[in-house]
């Protein structure tokens, strides 16, 4: 689901549904930002008094948020749910829910993952994916991760995610690596990266690397970027710019061509110091080429053409509008998107 374009209530009617099936053991959730008068706070709760297992991982230390979610706390810990603050000294940024079923005598997992925080109305206006999945690799890692956070903190070891602070850095560099590879080896070599800031110093000096090694690089930075686009010998292969149109681009993307195999994620975490080593964050790849290819296109691409509400960040620092040649069809990826989903505005 790409929000707002597709609609948040998918994922508040899984909760609603768990809440009341008489099969479903146990329902986990992060929640960063949410309120107490969220419809989600109030499933959780109603999920509780049901006589499901419900855990939520709540991170008080949300900024402007810390009042609201320990009120939130309260109310779920009146309904019996067993509310846990996360791992000392590291915000819980993740955006999972797990839900445990049982079907014909066996265990099974569904799982949520996100790129914003389940926050209806925020939904509305940022933009976000979401994923749901019972891909049994996918559903085993975020079981480990809410044990990772339940329980002492030890880091969980994970078949298919990527997470913050402990795996995520260091395989985005293999990545940015194997793209340079690709490049030194005469092969079409792509990055595209869509973030709300980019400040990481190790992830922008590898990005220069492969630059320099011939790599084409995208970066949509929505705010902050201390990369220098555009200087020979550097970064004349990288080329950033930032959308600004009526929702707040908040998705977290990350592509690398890969010689044709072509491995994209979504995830939680900005490519900056904090999201990267002081927090937990999760790194999900999509792994249906279909919905693969919509985000590659709808997500990315589609971006990249923009020519009404991008700005292209100079080498000077400075930001530019885009200049639409006379000849050229406007074109506006979020006006695209709702029309293209018949999303009434």
């Amino acid at each position: 689901m790409h929000h707002p374009f597709d609609s948040f209530q998918p994922v508040i009617n899984l909760l609603h549904e768990a809440a009341k099936d008489p099969n479903v053991l146990a329902i986990k959730q992060t929640l960063y930002r949410s309120g107490p008068n969220s419809e989600i706070v109030q499933v959780l709760a109603e999920a509780a008094r049901n006589g499901k297992e419900v855990t939520a991982v709540i991170e008080l230390r949300a900024r402007f948020d810390e009042e609201s979610n320990i009120t939130v706390a309260n109310i779920l810990q009146e309904a019996g749910a067993v509310v846990v603050y996360g791992i000392v000294d590291y915000k819980t940024h993740a955006k999972m829910i797990l839900i445990v079923r049982r079907e014909h005598n066996q265990l099974v997992r569904y799982v949520h993952l996100g790129t914003g925080n389940y926050h209806a109305g925020n939904a509305r206006m940022y933009t976000d994916y979401g994923l749901m999945t019972t891909h049994e690799d996918i559903c085993e890692d975020v079981h480990r991760m809410f044990q990772e956070l339940t329980g002492m903190g030890k880091m969980a070891k994970l078949k298919a995610l990527l997470h913050a602070p402990f795996t995520l850095h260091s395989e985005l560099l293999k990545l940015i690596e194997q793209e340079i590879t690709c490049a030194q080896a005469g092969k079409f070599a792509r990055i595209i990266i869509k973030v709300n800031a980019l400040t990481e110093p190790q992830l922008i000096t590898a990005l220069y690397r492969a630059s320099q090694a011939g790599v084409q690089v995208d970066l949509i930075i929505r705010s902050i970027c201390c990369l220098i686009p555009q200087v020979e010998g550097m970064s004349e292969n990288i080329h950033v710019r930032s959308i600004v149109g009526r929702f707040l681009e908040h998705t977290r993307v990350y592509y690398f061509e890969q010689g044709g195999e072509q491995k994209l994620y979504c995830a939680s975490a900005d490519w900056m110091g904090r999201n990267l080593f002081s927090r937990i964050e999760t790194c999900f790849p999509i792994l249906d080429k279909r919905i693969k290819q919509r985000i590659l296109e709808d997500g990315l691409i589609s971006y990249l053409n923009d020519n009404q509400n991008a700005w292209i960040l100079q080498k000077n620092g400075q930001w530019h509008k885009v200049a639409v040649e006379k000849q050229a069809v406007s074109y506006s990826a979020q006006r695209y998107l709702i029309e293209k989903k018949s999303m009434k505005i």
